[in-house]
């Protein structure tokens, strides 16, 4: 088992189950995603490149983008507070987890991940 996944099979629940769903869905949806483990956590790569990640802190999971500047889509759905560059989506439960958004995010994420990380 690489580091990624140890992170994301040591997670207290329902972290864990959060963290798994998400994987799942990210793996399905975007096209040639590596996760990595980078910065102590699951970061995806896609051609090289980061893509996305999954940080578990306090009572949430984050999935956090790396390119959000250019994302328009379900901003009302994404966090921001307190970062100049990143959103993420925030999970505290699994429930919480709409894939209809999440893949649309996903995609609109994969389709500007050749622009710059900033505007």
């Amino acid at each position: 088992m690489n580091p990624a996944e140890t992170y994301i099979l040591s997670a207290r629940e329902p972290y864990r189950s959060i963290l798994v769903q998400l994987q799942v869905l990210i793996e399905a949806e975007v096209p040639g995603a590596e996760m990595r483990f980078k910065y102590r956590i699951p970061f995806y790569y896609v051609e090289g490149r980061p893509f996305c990640y999954l940080n578990q802190s306090g009572d949430y999971v984050d999935l956090g983008f790396a390119r959000a500047a250019h994302l328009t889509r379900h901003l009302d759905k994404m966090e921001s507070k307190g970062r100049k560059f990143m959103r993420s989506l925030r999970y505290r439960r699994e429930e919480d987890i709409d894939a209809d958004i999440l893949a649309d995010v996903l995609r609109e994420a994969y389709s500007v991940r050749l622009k710059p990380l900033r505007k």
